[in-house]
């Protein structure tokens, strides 16, 4: 039902061409770009849930664990909860810019 199907229909392509060249790249672009930022919400919810203590549980390791040790000796060892509180900024921010930068690269409708 899109126009460039459409275009493509008119100027006698088969449906396999069409599917391969129109269609999937304006497909996967925004699969690609959800499950990079899903994998950052991802860890947002898993860290969050196991600082709550209804994650991973405290044997296993886990930033949130980490963080939830660190809170309670925070005034002399501040470290314990900065770094990986630190950890999760970097890789959630760094999943994010990863997931946009696909979206600038790979999404067919910004190509000039």
């Amino acid at each position: 039902e899109r126009d460039f199907v459409a275009a493509a229909r008119l100027s006698g392509s088969g449906d396999r061409r069409i599917m391969l060249i129109h269609i999937l790249p304006n497909a996967l672009t925004p699969v690609l770009v959800s499950a990079t930022l899903g994998i950052a919400g991802a860890i947002l919810v898993e860290s969050s849930l196991s600082f709550l203590g209804l994650g991973v549980q405290p044997p296993d390791p886990s930033w949130g664990n980490m963080l939830m040790e660190g809170k309670d000796v925070l005034e002399i060892a501040p470290w314990l909860s900065l770094y990986p509180g630190l950890a999760i900024l970097i890789t959630v921010l760094g999943y994010n810019l990863l997931g946009e930068s696909l979206r600038d690269t790979l999404d067919p409708r910004l190509k000039k």
